[in-house]
């Protein structure tokens, strides 16, 4: 029985599968799900409210009535911390990676909304922008406060739990729905989602392998990445887990141009699924990640996914993104 730390309740959960009925795979016959982690609210949809119902947590177990986190400037992740915060009646400061823009969109108008601290920071600078959080750590302690640093994407080993969480509703999902999918497919940023699935799955004995497609960085960045915090995770929750047969598998060949640049194509899928579906991706995340697993698909045994009957595909999110990128998208 694994024991959970403290956790607010914040996600509207479970959220649903549900399979994708027009849309498909030219010269392929895998089924399709989708689990809709797009809807854990509104304003704070997404994966990230998984990991902020531990991080948040842990904020208040420490008696911290403010946190600092950081990201890109359309962080997913800092818009959802900066609404939770405004809820919570806790301070947010926000670094965000780059040049303040002349007009807000997206994320960051939401940021500024939900009424959050923001500093940018320019990417040249973005190196040390762990050590400038620990001075404002400094300068609220002198204040009178107490702030919590959480890195990037919330993807350390209090964030882990949030999809070890996930993968204990995902057991449920698969036996009420009778699946046996061979892959949960999801986009990896931060590393902490596919942490998270890759040990939930092994906790859960959900049978099946988990594949991220990354939007940044390469896969041997998220190798040492999801070792490193499931080390630390062990360590700080005194968890008996064997990890030594951890299986961190990243897809490359999707990231494009970089980390929040997509391609046409990807623009072109997003709008498909739209149209076909009403699912709505964004081509920061899910759009790159859908349009790896979909050309992988399409390969048949030649792919990275060679075999499937079923995916899962995790939407994590990102709505708010799209808006700043709407250029990309072309109607004829």
């Amino acid at each position: 029985m694994l024991n959970y730390p403290s956790r607010l309740s914040l996600a509207h959960l479970p959220t649903p599968l549900t399979r994708l009925e027009r849309f498909s795979v030219p010269s392929s016959d895998t089924e399709i799900w989708i689990k809709h982690d797009e809807i854990t609210g509104t304003e704070v949809s997404g994966n990230k409210i998984r990991k902020m119902e531990f991080c948040l947590a842990e904020a208040r177990d420490q008696g911290c009535n403010t946190v600092i986190t950081c990201g890109g400037i359309q962080s997913n992740h800092c818009r959802a911390t900066a609404v939770l915060g405004a809820r919570l009646g806790i301070k947010v400061h926000l670094l965000l990676r780059g040049e303040k823009p002349g007009v807000p969109e997206g994320n960051l108008l939401m940021d500024y909304l939900a009424g959050a601290e923001i500093t940018f920071i320019p990417t040249e600078k973005w190196y040390g922008h762990a050590d400038y959080a620990a001075e404002l750590q400094a300068d609220y302690v002198k204040k009178g406060d107490k702030a919590l640093f959480i890195p990037v994407g919330a993807s350390d080993e209090i964030g882990l739990w949030g999809y070890i969480a996930a993968c204990e509703e995902l057991r449920s999902d698969f036996e009420r729905l009778k699946l046996t999918p061979d892959y949960i497919v999801t986009a990896t940023g931060s590393g902490g989602t596919q942490g998270g699935l890759i040990v939930g799955a092994q906790i859960y004995d959900l049978k099946t392998k988990v594949k991220a497609f990354n939007v940044s960085d390469d896969a041997k960045y998220f190798d040492q990445k999801i070792r490193e915090d499931v080390s630390l995770w062990k360590q700080r929750y005194n968890v008996d887990f064997d990890d030594s047969g951890l299986e961190i598998d990243t897809i490359e060949g999707y990231l494009g141009s970089g980390y929040g640049v997509a391609g046409q194509a990807v623009f072109e899928l997003i709008a498909e699924l739209a149209r076909n579906e009403g699912i709505f991706l964004d081509p920061v995340y899910t759009g790159k990640a859908f349009h790896g697993m979909v050309s992988e698909l399409a390969k048949g045994h030649a792919g990275q996914l060679s075999g499937a009957k079923q995916v899962v595909f995790i939407h994590t999110g990102g709505l708010f993104g799209v808006f700043p990128q709407q250029e990309g998208f072309r109607f004829d």
